[in-house]
């Protein structure tokens, strides 16, 4: 099942740049595991989407909370919901 993601980043440019290469590091083994679908930060730089692969709402919950992002504190709120994917 597919979990959209919509984050907030905090405003905080240092440590965005500074946790960035690990925080990419860690979606790169997510996409290599099956578990990202989608990723990518919103043209303002203000936060991002994140489609995680899990196999429930727990499971997707784990993924976010383990992001080297979310642990350093760039992710300042989030909103996941299951998706369905049309096209």
């Amino acid at each position: 099942m597919k979990f959209a993601t919509t984050i907030i980043y905090a405003d905080d440019a240092d440590t965005i740049a500074r946790v960035r290469p690990t925080h990419r590091e860690y979606l790169t083994k997510l996409k290599e595991q099956g578990q990202l679908w989608a990723s990518g930060p919103f043209e303002d730089d203000s936060g991002a989407l994140i489609i995680y692969e899990a196999d429930d709402h727990q499971a997707a919950e784990a993924l976010i909370q383990n992001d080297p992002f979310n642990k350093a504190g760039v992710f300042q709120s989030y909103t996941m919901k299951p998706w369905r994917q049309v096209f």
